[in-house]
């Protein structure tokens, strides 16, 4: 084997060894399923997975020439951009990670770190930091005062600005049970939007579900199912 094909061969297997770590990350720690097909990130992984793995060795397969005085210096732009690029995507796709998993008033909403209106004149609550670890579970409701509702309404329909992207108006789910119970739908309303075979598969899957609740999320819109003492994803 020669020096190129060597260089070649050992660039790939670094790169597919990096690849893997990145995506045992992606979708072990940040976008668990299924909350990875709901924002709509795989695609755009794939795209940069694709870039690292296969253009970056590529490229230096393409320049390397073991007798050309550039070389060291060629193969090292080319492991830098290869890098860099990694270390861009990797930073975008964890702030964009879910965040949030918020109830607002009939439904649930899928919030991303990106999507948050952190407010600085709040103090710090329970509610004010992210994990790296999928989604936590919060509620926010309506105000009461009419001032702030009007205010509310008028941000979400101008703005597309949700209340659920307020951390400092989020309280703990358990504080709305009840809201969240009254709100809940019928299995069968599942066929209004799903086909029938799919709707039997899911009943089959989560014997113990009872109702459910829409997700409304960036990419695709999912269901929070409920069970005997619980909500579940």
């Amino acid at each position: 084997m020669s020096k190129r094909l060597r260089f070649f061969v050992g660039h790939l297997v670094v790169s597919l060894c990096i690849a893997l770590v990145v995506l045992s990350l992606v979708y072990g720690l940040w976008y668990p399923a299924p909350f990875a097909m709901a924002v709509g990130v795989t695609p755009i992984f794939l795209m940069l997975l694709a870039t690292d793995v296969v253009l970056g060795p590529l490229l230096g397969f393409v320049v390397y020439k073991k007798a050309k005085k550039s070389l060291k210096f060629d193969l090292s732009i080319i492991i830098l951009i290869q890098i860099s690029a990694l270390s861009f995507g990797i930073y975008n796709i964890a702030q964009a990670r879910p965040a949030w998993i918020v109830f607002n008033t009939d439904r649930f909403e899928l919030i991303r770190n990106t999507d948050l209106i952190l407010s600085e004149k709040k103090p710090e609550t329970a509610f004010s930091h992210v994990g790296w670890f999928g989604p936590k579970w919060a509620a926010v409701k309506v105000a009461s005062d009419v001032e702030q509702k009007n205010e509310d309404l008028f941000v979400e329909a101008l703005g597309g600005i949700s209340i659920a992207q307020r951390p400092e108006r989020y309280f703990a789910l358990k504080d709305i049970r009840q809201d969240m119970v009254y709100r809940a739908q019928d299995l069968h309303k599942l066929e209004a939007f799903n086909e029938s075979i799919h709707v039997k598969s899911f009943l089959q899957k989560y014997s113990q579900a009872n109702a459910w609740l829409p997700l409304k999320a960036n990419a695709v819109d999912m269901v929070v199912r409920g069970g005997p003492t619980c909500l579940n994803n």
